[in-house]
């Protein structure tokens, strides 16, 4: 697996973050925003890269082929990122933050709900599960919401990018154990989201196997597939980033 490394790189001899990597198994330009991956989990995926500790990064390099083609214009997409973000952070992070995680779900429950023509205040069973962790701030975000409209056009640039950084550093702050697996199953669950609304047939276990042909999506009408890697693409990847395969 590759030896992922923290923030931007000029080029693969000076190391990769998970972008970058996903660029180059994608045949794009080397680049932290390749165009493969829908630029809010792109997003998600560089602050999970460097909020991650070294010794646990490697772990994600399994995840970058499931961000490979993960694109689309679908506004539902920012507003699934944006929830899978805050319900991840809110047990976890500091009671300020718990705040704005609670309002960023009551906020993306909503944005959802009008853009898939459902009742605005009928809430998912993973965001009711999710409040009722946090009483004091579910009741406080539900105060702080009422009579307050936020539109899908606000939550896709303005909302949903605060709620993504806000959520991955209140978990790499937190005072847990171990916040890198939270922040690894955040990025797998985002993406399995993702994939799910792009492709409803598409399975649900995110991180496709290098050199192995996905399943998901067979005999589905539309959508894109879910990538597979060429192996010999994969340990060209590592040998260039300095990274034996």
């Amino acid at each position: 697996m590759p030896m992922l490394s923290r923030g931007k790189h000029r080029n693969p001899s000076k190391g990769a973050c998970f972008m970058e990597f996903a660029s180059y198994l994608a045949g794009e330009r080397w680049s932290d925003h390749p165009s493969c991956t829908h630029p809010l989990l792109a997003g998600l995926a560089r602050l999970v890269n460097d909020h991650t500790s070294d010794a646990a990064r490697p772990r994600l390099a399994e995840l970058i082929p499931s961000v490979i083609g993960l694109t689309g214009d679908d506004p539902r997409l920012d507003a699934r990122i944006a929830l899978c973000s805050a319900r991840a952070a809110l047990p976890v992070v500091a009671h300020e933050r718990q705040l704005a995680m609670a309002v960023s779900i009551l906020s993306g429950e909503h944005v959802l709900a009008e853009l898939e023509g459902r009742p605005a205040h009928d809430l998912s069973e993973r965001s009711r599960q999710a409040l009722a962790q946090v009483p004091d701030a579910t009741r406080w975000a539900y105060t702080f919401g009422r009579g307050v409209r936020v539109s899908p056009k606000g939550f896709r640039r303005y909302a949903a990018p605060n709620t993504v950084q806000l959520a991955v550093r209140g978990i790499a702050q937190a005072c847990v154990p171990d916040p890198d697996p939270l922040l690894r199953d955040l990025l797998a669950e985002a993406i399995d989201d993702c994939w799910a609304l792009l492709r409803p047939a598409a399975g649900t276990t995110a991180g496709t196997a290098v050199g192995t042909a996905s399943t998901a999506g067979v005999g589905a009408a539309a959508g894109p597939a879910r990538a597979t890697v060429d192996p010999a693409r994969w340990a060209d990847a590592c040998r260039l980033t300095g990274v034996s395969a």
